[in-house]
């Protein structure tokens, strides 16, 4: 295992040190239990929205802490749900008046742990509606979940909202704009390699040098099959078939194409999949009016490609153009 690290024990400590360090001016970053907010939480009279998740997914979600976006972020162990401590602190810290809202991948611990810190804020009299992300279409049901799991329209789910919240909108529209963001996005990825988890010290999954893992989950669980690696084009293929037929897309949609990097894959490969990406989209009907093309939900080191397609309506797309100020987004500031 070779990796930028000092000990896999402080692997987490030593980066939320090095997040405090490098963006104090957008995020403050909170020990013991671990949990990020933005610099001048909590904002008064403003919705809060708090996300989370294990580490090892970086930018995701910390690096999306900041004025038009999330209020904390709760990073668990890597590749492990955070706390309900760590939840609540986070919300105790970020709530201001007017509820909090959770933005949950659909992964079982996460599920978990977020619903018993919504109990315990509930408790305190703090208003809490909790969203569940369920956007992948490769599986059903997979190694850590019951139902399809969280992943691409976390970010954009995360954006959209984090912009109506800013604008004032109430902990109920909020709510129903996530539940609108999820319905409206369908996802599905692949892995060229494994990732290697620091204290395990080995590959999650082993792979051959002709072999790819189709619909792969985001700390490496399997996908639909495994099958022989293709050119790129081909590989687009096979997420952009299922993707289009699982949501009813109608001819003259907008929508907005998400590719993002896995961790390993540089952003020239990107490039060539937003290209294919987009081309099946304009066959499709498809108008493809906006984007983001990145590494924005990683898995470590691994190789791969995820595409997330989001129709947009007017609010929608309002929303998404809307100033943000985060350590990994930035736009419109």
């Amino acid at each position: 295992m070779k990796k930028l690290i000092n000990s896999p024990e402080n692997v987490v400590t030593e980066a939320l040190q090095g997040m405090e360090a490098a963006h104090g001016d957008l995020l403050k970053v909170h020990f013991h239990p671990n949990f990020i907010t933005r610099a001048d939480a909590p904002v008064p009279g403003k919705v809060a929205i708090v996300s989370g998740g294990g580490s090892g997914h970086e930018p995701m979600h910390g690096g999306f802490v900041g004025r038009g976006m999330l209020d904390a972020a709760c990073p668990g162990a890597v590749f492990t749900s955070p706390t309900p401590d760590q939840v609540h602190a986070a919300t105790m810290a970020v709530a201001g008046g007017k509820g909090v809202l959770y933005i949950v991948k659909n992964y079982t611990g996460d599920v978990m742990n977020f619903q018993m810190a919504a109990e315990l804020v509930l408790a305190e009299g703090i208003p809490v509606e909790s969203v569940i992300i369920d956007d992948d279409v490769a599986v059903q049901d997979s190694t850590w979940t019951a139902g399809r799991r969280g992943v691409g329209a976390t970010v954009l789910a995360e954006k959209i909202c984090g912009a109506a919240a800013e604008a004032g909108q109430s902990l109920a529209e909020v709510a129903s704009l996530c539940r609108k963001v999820n319905a409206e996005a369908r996802s599905m990825g692949i892995a060229l390699n494994s990732c290697t988890v620091p204290h395990v010290g080995k590959p999650t999954f082993e792979l051959t040098g002709d072999e790819m893992e189709i619909g792969v989950g985001i700390h490496g669980e399997p996908g639909r099959r495994r099958g022989k690696l293709l050119p790129a084009d081909g590989i687009v293929e096979m997420l952009m078939d299922p993707i289009l037929a699982d949501l009813p897309f109608k001819v003259g949609d907008e929508v907005l194409l998400f590719v993002d990097g896995l961790g390993g894959t540089p952003l020239i490969e990107l490039y060539i999949v937003y290209r294919k990406a987009a081309e099946l989209a304009r066959k499709a009907g498809l108008k493809v009016t906006r984007n983001l093309v990145g590494s924005y939900i990683t898995s470590l080191e691994m190789a791969g490609t995820a595409i997330t397609l989001l129709r947009l309506d007017k609010e929608l797309t309002g929303l998404w153009d809307a100033p943000v100020l985060t350590p990994a987004l930035r736009k419109g500031v």
